[in-house]
């Protein structure tokens, strides 16, 4: 009997002692799993850190060497009429009768290539998918705008020289015509605020009434754009409708096109900036991701200002 309660006593000791290595090698699994979540973690948060400051470091340079070649635009020379000559004088009649017409030197007929503005030569020259600069001052949108119309979304994740990115560069809608009259440009909403982050700051009136005017040159002309709206909006499934997917529009040379975009950016405006917009105007989109719907999208629309 005494034996039997030894023994029981001994396989109840060794059942606690396997419980307490079972309960001790379950506490170091989940120990060394958080130990490596952690260090997992705290990798992937500095690698976006510094990916970031890389980034900003990368557009500081390109905003740089944008402003050490740009040069003040020179006032048009006044050319002084060419001296007469006894050739270029006009012969007198020998006998008192009409002058002969001089003969017509006709008129060149080629197209001079359009010439870079000087501060974004070099960075055309660096990479011919740049097509212009984007700027809103009093905000951190100060970016090159890329054109890849045979690579949609090229630069969705990619820097300016085509190395990885999380926060990529501006780039307009590939189905927009290079020399159309509107521009639909795409650009990350970064938690840190750059890229596009203070773009759903035009949700508010006072924010619009303070950052009014939209800069965006291409690589050959300065342009100045004038903020008209600002909506909400969102990427729809195929199947809704009566909706406005604001993204199915790249081409708004046609009349009915382009009063049928309008009136829905209109409709949806958050508030009503008092800018008259009209057949003709040429018009900038600038959209991003937003986070009041599920594919939430906020989108600011402005028209060109600067063409008279």
């Amino acid at each position: 009997m005494k034996k039997e309660k030894k023994a029981s006593r001994r396989a109840a000791h060794t059942r606690r002692r396997r419980k307490k290595r079972g309960v001790g090698a379950l506490y170091y699994a989940l120990l060394m799993a958080f130990i490596l979540l952690f260090c997992f973690s705290a990798y992937k948060l500095t690698d976006v850190l510094l990916s970031a400051r890389r980034e900003r470091d990368a557009f500081a340079d390109l905003s740089a060497l944008v402003a050490e070649n740009s040069v003040p635009t020179p006032a048009p020379r006044q050319t002084p009429p060419p001296a007469e000559t006894p050739e270029s004088r006009t012969p007198e009649p020998p006998d008192g009768g009409d002058v002969p017409a001089p003969t017509p030197t006709p008129e060149p007929t080629a197209t001079p290539a359009p010439v870079p503005l000087p501060q974004y030569a070099p960075l055309y020259e660096q990479n011919s998918d740049f097509f212009g600069w984007l700027t809103i001052e009093g905000t951190i949108i100060d970016y090159p705008v890329m054109y890849t119309p045979d690579r949609p979304e090229y630069y969705l994740n990619r820097s300016f020289n085509g190395s990885f990115s999380y926060s990529g560069v501006p780039f307009i809608d590939a189905k927009c015509p290079a020399d159309g009259n509107y521009y639909l440009i795409y650009g990350h909403h970064m938690q840190n605020k750059t890229m596009f982050g203070h773009l759903p700051d035009y949700a508010s009136v006072d924010f619009c009434a303070e950052h009014p005017i939209i800069n965006f040159d291409t690589v050959y002309e300065s342009r100045r754009y004038q903020v008209v709206a600002a909506l909400y909006s969102q990427i729809y499934d195929d199947g809704e409708k009566d909706v406005f997917r604001y993204y199915d529009y790249a081409d708004l040379t046609d009349e009915q096109v382009f009063n049928e975009y309008v009136g829905h950016v209109l409709a949806g405006a958050i508030y009503d900036t008092g800018v008259p917009i009209e057949y003709g105007d040429e018009l900038l989109a600038l959209s991003t991701c937003n986070y009041h719907t599920a594919e939430g999208r906020f989108v600011v629309v402005a028209k060109r200002i600067d063409t008279d």
